[in-house]
C-alpha cells in the first residue's frame, strides 16, 4: 500500500508540476496568469487519445502531433487573451480574458470530442498493473525532462537568456533591442507544448476527458504558490509534496476530506511563506 502511495503521488504530483511550469513560463514574459493552463493539459490527454488511438498514429508521432497543437494553442492564447490586455495588468482584465478561452477551450473540447472520460492508450507496455507500471513513471520522466531542459535553455543558450532578460525587466529588455513581444509568443507557445505534456504524459492516470482541465488549473496552481512564483524547481518540488499528500489523504481520510486536507495544507503554506517555500526568482543581470 506504500508502495502504490508513493508511485501514484509521484506520478500525480508530477503532472501537476509540469502544470506549476505552463504557469511560471507564460507568467515569465507577460506578468499575466493564464487560466488556459490546465486546458492545455486536459488537450494533452484528448489529442493523444485522438492521434494515438483513434487515427492509429505510432506514439512518437502522435506525442510530436499533440506538442504541436499545444504550442498552436499557447500561441493563439497570446494573441487572443493576453496581448488585448497587456496595457491593462493593474485592471486583472486576464483574469477574464483567459478564463473565458478556457471555458470556450473546454465547451468546444466537450462539443467536437465527449462528455465522457475516453481511453488512453498504452504507450510502452511492460510491467502490468504493478507499481513500475508506466503510468506511475512516465509522468515522472516527462517532468524531469523538462525541468532539466529548462534549465539547460535558460542558462547554456542565448535564446534562454533573452527570456529570462525579458521575464525580469520587460523594459529594459525592449529598451536593449529585444524583441520582446516575438520572445513572448515563443514562451507562449512553449508553455502550450508543456502543458500539453503534461497531459500525454498523464493520460493513462486522467484519461482523455474534456472536464480535467478546471481540475488542473487549480491542483497545478498550488505547486506555483508552494514552491513561488516563476521557480520551475519550486513547482517540481510543490507538485512532488502535493500529489504525495494528497494520495496520503485519499488514503487516510478519502473523498471530499481529501480536499479538504489540501486546501487547508495550502492555506497554512500560503500563511506562513506568502512568497512561497523556495521563494519568487531574484532579479540579476543576465
Amino acid at each position: 500500500m506504500l508502495a502504490s502511495i508513493l508511485a501514484s503521488g509521484l506520478a500525480v504530483g508530477a503532472i501537476y508540476a509540469l502544470i506549476g511550469i505552463t504557469y511560471n513560463t507564460m507568467f515569465s514574459t507577460s506578468r499575466v496568469m493564464s487560466f488556459t493552463a490546465g486546458q492545455l493539459g486536459m488537450l494533452g490527454g484528448v489529442l493523444g487519445s485522438l492521434f494515438t488511438l483513434r487515427l492509429g498514429l505510432p506514439w512518437p508521432l502522435g506525442l510530436l502531433a499533440t506538442l504541436a497543437c499545444g504550442a498552436l494553442v499557447g500561441v493563439v492564447t497570446e494573441f487572443v487573451a493576453v496581448r488585448p490586455v497587456l496595457k491593462s495588468l493593474d485592471q486583472h482584465l486576464y483574469v477574464l480574458s483567459t478564463l473565458a478561452l478556457a471555458l470556450m477551450i473546454q465547451q468546444v473540447t466537450a462539443i467536437t470530442w465527449s462528455t465522457e472520460p475516453q481511453p488512453f492508450p498504452r504507450l510502452l507496455g511492460g510491467f502490468g498493473e504493478t507499481v513500475l507500471d508506466e503510468k506511475f513513471w512516465l509522468p515522472v520522466a516527462a517532468c524531469l525532462l523538462v525541468v532539466v531542459g529548462l534549465e539547460l535553455l535558460y542558462r547554456r543558450t542565448l535564446l534562454g537568456h533573452a527570456f529570462l532578460a525579458v521575464a525580469e525587466d520587460n523594459f529594459a529588455a525592449r529598451a536593449l533591442g529585444l524583441p520582446e513581444r516575438r520572445l513572448r509568443v515563443m514562451s507562449y507557445g512553449l508553455a502550450g507544448a508543456i502543458g500539453a505534456l503534461a497531459g500525454y504524459a498523464g493520460g493513462e492516470l486522467l484519461l482523455a476527458f474534456f472536464a480535467n482541465g478546471p481540475h488542473l488549473n487549480f491542483y497545478g496552481f498550488i505547486p506555483v504558490a508552494l514552491g513561488g512564483l516563476g521557480n520551475n524547481r519550486g513547482a517540481l518540488i510543490g507538485g512532488l509534496v502535493l500529489g504525495l499528500f494528497q494520495q496520503a489523504a485519499n488514503f487516510v481520510v478519502g473523498g471530499i476530506f481529501a480536499s479538504v486536507a489540501v486546501f487547508t495544507l495550502f492555506i497554512v503554506v500560503l500563511l506562513a511563506a506568502p512568497q512561497g517555500l523556495l521563494g519568487s526568482a531574484q532579479a540579476r543581470r543576465v
